[in-house]
């Protein structure tokens, strides 16, 4: 059972987060006044995945049953969620060179060496953590877990982040068991040069006795 509560509450914790580094990145957009471009991009998307592992690494700092379980549960599911918005951008790249057919309509500021680059940063940065937990403590983190657990707590906005955070949850579980099968399938599956070789001695061995009769 508590297994379960303290997966349900990083879910939650990974919502509100995505809640507020969402305005904080309006903000810089209104400040900024123009297009970032891919450099800045993948500058702030590897600031926002840093302090998302800092904040997650805080949370089960701060929880009563801190142990090795929760941490790879939760460096499971950030590095699923990492994945998954990798492949969303790939199969956005995807649409638009279908949609486009050739005619750049626009920029998707995709560059799949830094989605790579920024995702190992960030899971690094969990294991660094894990095994100097002060380096953790910065001002930005603490005030963002800090405005996390408070938001969690108000009636209205807490009760909304946390059907947010149970959906969040499922869609990362689906997406392990539906990662695990695919590779369960491959490694059970029929062999495709076995299968291509019997057909080929098959045949061979209906020539042969074509060869034979005749």
């Amino acid at each position: 059972m508590e297994f379960l509560k303290f997966i349900f509450s990083l879910g939650v914790v990974i919502a509100i987060f995505g809640f507020i580094w969402g305005f904080l990145n309006i903000g810089y957009s209104l400040f900024r006044g123009q297009n970032k471009n891919i450099g800045e991009t993948y500058l702030l998307k590897g600031l926002k995945y840093f302090f998302m592992v800092d904040v997650i690494f805080l949370f089960c700092y701060e929880s009563n049953n801190f142990n090795i379980n929760q941490l790879v549960i939760s460096a499971l599911i950030l590095l699923t969620y990492f994945l998954g918005k990798l492949q969303n951008q790939q199969q956005k790249k995807q649409l638009f060179k279908f949609v486009a057919n050739g005619i750049p309509l626009m920029n998707t500021q995709f560059n799949i060496r830094a989605e790579i680059g920024v995702i190992s940063f960030a899971i690094l940065s969990f294991v660094l953590f894990v095994s100097y937990p002060f380096l953790a403590e910065n001002n930005f983190s603490i005030w963002m877990y800090e405005n996390i657990t408070s938001i969690e707590k108000t009636p209205f906005f807490g009760f909304i982040f946390k059907i947010i955070g149970a959906f969040f949850i499922w869609n990362i579980f689906s997406k392990m068991f539906s990662s695990f099968g695919l590779i369960a399938s491959k490694q059970n599956g029929p062999n495709q040069n076995d299968s291509f070789e019997d057909d080929n001695q098959d045949k061979e061995d209906k020539f042969d006795d074509y060869e034979e009769i005749k």
